[in-house]
């Protein structure tokens, strides 16, 4: 051996064994506010609860009110304020003295792959890898509830003086406002916002715990499983590694740094960073934000010394042409499983609607929006931003297309308008599968036809009676089928349609109720949605109802109207029932959003009892605390099991703020 050797030897050799019976519940906690010589082995634990996903404990902690160092008379003073006078099963202290103390966790780190709790025993090192290092602080939390208590009493000292008041507040103005249509970046910014963090922190359960002292038995046992249970090596082959993976596992390789170029807001498009992009980006990011334009113009926004034959490649990616100008694919606006933003509608069936939109364009210069609704059967938000997008509306004249028709284009690309006609051609006889329609009943009445002859008066006469009679024919037809008389062979297949994308109007009460024969079962459709939700306000329903209409496949009779009051009927007359829960007068919510409605039975019978009760006290108060329903179920039923209590609470209700609101009902 080398002389330089002596100077290091090996002492020990020592075999590292990867334990794993804990690797997801090992946490390591924390007190940077207390010295490590006064610990809380000793202390009495009264409670403990966790949130796994968010890494986010709880402790409850006595306190000695008896020590010398404690101030008894700040305690009471310190209860006084948090629970008032009035005993309730819900207050914080309820020996009138802050007996207690909470302490929250906050992560000290959120990855935790570099740490382990090692135990050493018998020549053998035992490595468990950390879930989460939690820092644990004292909550105050009570605090908040003191201020709480203090601005209810203000709020009783100030409120509800006068009638006269109360009538004054009746009469005041409303505004009403609509949201716009949510960007992608302002999504982005909402799930960021603290208060989108603070919601969805309270949408996760928790998860109550046991705690187990130091020298308790069943620690001892737990402490157990920080040894590996097999130590021949067939369950740590992650330590067995290469010298150069190890290396690399030490030192790996440095990455280089993307530099990531800042977002602007979504209407603003800088054309100095389009111009970096590559060309048939370029015209994607153009065309995505103008929607529809000249090849003229197009390539006056390119770069200059585009190839205009590149320029045209590029743009028969992303664009079709209508009337001599290029308008954006409906692919690209509406990417595969997206969804709507304005009525949460799949991105297939937009596409498709869309695309009935421009090829209506393609054969005339004005289009009428209820026609296209009749057709698309699509909310009438949505086909307002269809027509957006290339047309601009008239007075009595419809929508017409934007652009003058670029007959120049035309002529000059012969082929590639050529192209362009063939493949309207392809998407023509799609959409005439898809909605059940001909070409010849979209012809220009300004249209000249070939052949033209001429008709004298006594032959248009007679073409006229003909086509009143064939018109009345079809008429008889349609209302046979709608009263359910068809073969047997032809069973219908009706759906109701939302006329201009909204319920109301009228429809025959025969398929509304689900009574007619072979027709649209409303009652299925009730009977589904509310044995899958339990509650809904009208307004959900209402969506979900339109959500379903539009996946109607085309080709199907179907219902022209459906009205607010025949969907509340359909609702109550299957085992539903409608809860007036009394709103604060300054509620933010909408009528259709105050109507909620309910599953009263389901068949089973204990179930149907505790959602009653539940039923029944929102019918006093729009919200409720957890404890207000556990008291009443226990003095209605006893005992009740804490799963079947979050079960209720998780079908019909939605947490916020620490109170318990039904679903749909909840302020934003």
């Amino acid at each position: 051996m080398a002389s330089g050797d002596d100077d290091d030897p090996i002492i020990e050799e020592i075999d590292v064994y990867l334990a794993k019976s804990l690797t997801e519940n090992l946490y390591l906690l924390q007190y940077p506010v207390r010295p490590s010589a006064m610990n809380y082995d000793d202390v009495n634990h009264l409670a403990a609860k966790i949130k796994p996903k968010q890494q986010r404990l709880e402790l409850e902690m006595a306190m000695d009110a008896m020590s010398p160092n404690y101030c008894r008379s700040k305690g009471e003073q310190i209860a006084l304020n948090v629970d008032g006078t009035t005993y309730d099963e819900t207050n914080t202290y309820s020996a009138k003295i802050m007996d207690k103390q909470t302490f929250s966790s906050i992560q000290a780190t959120t990855n935790t792959s570099r740490y382990a709790a090692a135990v050493f025993r018998k020549g053998e090192l035992h490595v468990t890898p950390l879930t989460g290092i939690l820092q644990m602080r004292p909550s105050f939390s009570y605090l908040d509830k003191a201020d709480s208590k203090t601005r209810e009493r203000e709020a009783e000292k100030e409120g509800g003086d006068s009638s006269q008041d109360e009538a004054e507040e009746e009469v005041k103005a409303i505004t009403v406002r609509f949201a716009r249509p949510e960007s992608e970046q302002a999504r982005q910014r909402r799930i960021q916002s603290y208060e989108f963090l603070q919601r969805k922190q309270a949408e996760e359960p928790w998860v109550h715990l046991r705690y187990h002292g130091l020298k308790d038995s069943r620690s001892e046992h737990e402490r157990q499983y920080l040894y590996c249970q097999s130590v021949d090596g067939s369950q740590n082959s992650e330590l067995v590694k290469t010298p150069k993976e190890y290396l690399a596992m030490l030192m790996p390789p440095q990455a280089e740094e993307k530099v990531v170029q800042p977002a602007g807001p979504c209407n603003v498009l800088s054309m100095a960073q389009v111009r970096t992009l590559p060309l048939a980006e370029q015209v994607k990011t153009l065309m995505k934000n103008v929607k529809s334009m000249p090849f003229a113009n197009l390539m006056g926004l390119l770069a200059p010394g585009t190839d205009s034959t590149a320029a045209l490649r590029c743009i028969q990616q992303v664009a079709l042409l209508v009337q001599g100008n290029w308008v954006v694919k409906s692919d690209v606006l509406y990417p595969k499983n997206t969804f709507s933003a304005l009525s949460g509608v799949p991105a297939e069936v937009l596409c498709r609607g869309r695309d009935f939109v421009m090829w209506r364009f393609t054969m005339e210069r004005t289009v009428m929006r209820k026609e296209v609704t009749a057709v698309i059967k699509l909310p009438p938000e949505d086909v307002k931003e269809f027509l957006e997008h290339v047309a601009v509306p008239r007075v009595n004249r419809g929508w017409e297309f934007r652009l003058p028709t670029d007959a120049d284009f035309n002529r000059k690309h012969a082929d590639i308008a050529h192209r362009q006609n063939m493949l309207w051609t392809g998407i023509q006889s799609k959409l005439e599968k898809v909605f059940n329609f001909s070409k010849e009943d979209y012809v220009p009445k300004s249209c000249p036809q070939p052949d033209a002859v001429h008709v004298s008066g006594e032959q248009r006469l007679r073409m006229a009676q003909e086509r009143a009679q064939s018109h009345q024919s079809s008429l008889k037809k349609e209302l046979a089928a709608r009263r359910g008389v068809c073969r047997d062979d032809e069973p219908m297949d009706t759906a109701p349609h939302l006329a201009n994308g909204s319920v109301n109007g009228d429809a025959g009460h025969a398929n509304a109720n689900g009574n007619g024969n072979g027709a649209f079962d409303l009652t299925d459709f009730v009977k589904s949605i509310f044995g899958k939700y339990f509650v809904l306000t009208l307004c959900e329903f209402k969506r979900l109802f339109g959500l379903h209409v539009a996946s109607v496949p085309a080709g199907q009779v179907v219902m022209q109207s459906m009205s607010d009051f025949m969907l509340q009927n359909a609702i109550l007359q299957n085992d539903c029932k409608q809860i007036h829960v009394p709103f604060p007068s300054q509620t933010t919510l909408g009528a259709d959003e105050q109507k909620v409605f309910c599953l009263w039975e389901t068949g089973d019978e204990s179930s149907d009892k505790l959602r009653h009760v539940l039923f029944e006290l929102f019918s006093k108060n729009y919200r409720i605390k957890r404890a207000v329903l556990q008291t009443k179920l226990s003095q209605a039923f006893g005992d009740v099991p804490k799963t079947d209590v979050d079960r209720l609470l998780k079908e019909c209700c939605i947490s916020a703020s620490g109170m318990w609101y039904l679903r749909g009902t909840c302020p934003s």
